[in-house]
């Protein structure tokens, strides 16, 4: 069972964003678009669909184009969103997301965004939304808008054996630490850092990556002493790498994480809750998250 970590980035929306593809001759915003969506999830009228779709065809928004909902992720972190043979995205948080797309009757596009600006990428509406295990926190919710649909806890992977004797946060003082640039356990190994400074002991060697998977490298490697991520994260890793790394200490910090959409676009974030509030009911969310192992992560 695993307690996810999930990743938080800072508040300052460091993000992953990507130049958004899309031009379109017809610029209505995505709310107006998902509205209609929205209208025919919450009252199940079969006029209301068709006028969705109708709508949605003709006039398309700057991303809701063609009846298309566009999702930030960073596709770089399995079990949560990985690519499958390296074309096809998939994990839990892309079953997530497809089946609200489902439920909005639109087509999800997956847009991959290093997590460091992720939140940029967002507010630039190079996406729709973000799925792709944001923490929600305070200082997050002055920017964005989120829905959650999970809990994450963090979590130091070490090599096999842990040769060092690091028994978690608290025992890397003197140590190097890599993690994904934008993430809450950088946030946790600065914070670490300082008490240990301030007991006397050696400061904490903090090295950012922008993928998650690269920061696992370097503990593979050898060049770096522990690696910080999520639970969820961390067990997935191990069980692909035969035995080669280990958690040290037990995972610390359960968050919330959240789907975010814009501030200024309640009609979307309306249309996400109802979808959200609909796969939960009728079991879909709960079998998606049975089906990556995240059952001790589910949102009650």
């Amino acid at each position: 069972m695993w307690n996810s970590a999930g990743r938080s980035g800072p508040t300052s929306c460091s993000g992953r964003a990507r130049s958004a593809r899309r031009r379109v001759s017809v610029r209505t915003t995505v709310s107006a678009a998902v509205l209609t969506a929205f209208v025919a999830l919450a009252f199940g009228s079969v006029a209301a669909q068709a006028g969705s779709r109708a709508s949605l065809a003709s006039s398309p928004g700057p991303l809701v184009a063609a009846g298309t909902i566009h999702y930030c992720s960073d596709i770089s972190s399995p079990p949560l969103e990985f690519y499958k043979n390296g074309t096809t995205a998939t994990g839990s948080d892309i079953a997530i997301g497809d089946a609200i797309a489902a439920k909005l009757h639109l087509k999800p596009v997956w847009v991959n965004t290093a997590f460091s600006g992720i939140i940029p990428a967002l507010q630039a509406k190079h996406c729709d939304a973000i799925i792709s295990e944001l923490f929600d926190k305070a200082a997050r919710r002055k920017v964005v808008s989120f829905v959650d649909y999970m809990f994450s806890s963090s979590a130091i992977l070490v090599r096999h054996g842990n040769p060092l004797h690091i028994s978690g946060l608290a025992g890397l003082c003197g140590h190097h630490a890599a993690a994904e640039t934008g993430t809450t356990i950088v946030d946790f190994f600065t914070a670490q850092s300082k008490k240990c400074t301030a007991h006397g002991k050696p400061a904490i060697s903090v090295q950012t990556f922008l993928r998650d998977s690269d920061a696992l490298e370097q503990l593979g490697l050898g060049h770096v002493d522990a690696y910080g991520t999520t639970v969820e994260t961390g067990a997935y890793d191990m069980s692909k790498n035969h035995g080669q790394f280990q958690f040290a200490g037990k995972p610390f910090s359960p968050i919330p994480a959240g789907i975010a959409v814009r501030k200024n676009d309640p009609q979307l974030l309306r249309a996400i809750v109802q979808a959200f509030h609909s796969i939960k009911s009728n079991g879909t969310y709960k079998s998606i998250m049975a089906k990556w192992g995240l059952t001790g992560d589910i949102l009650k």
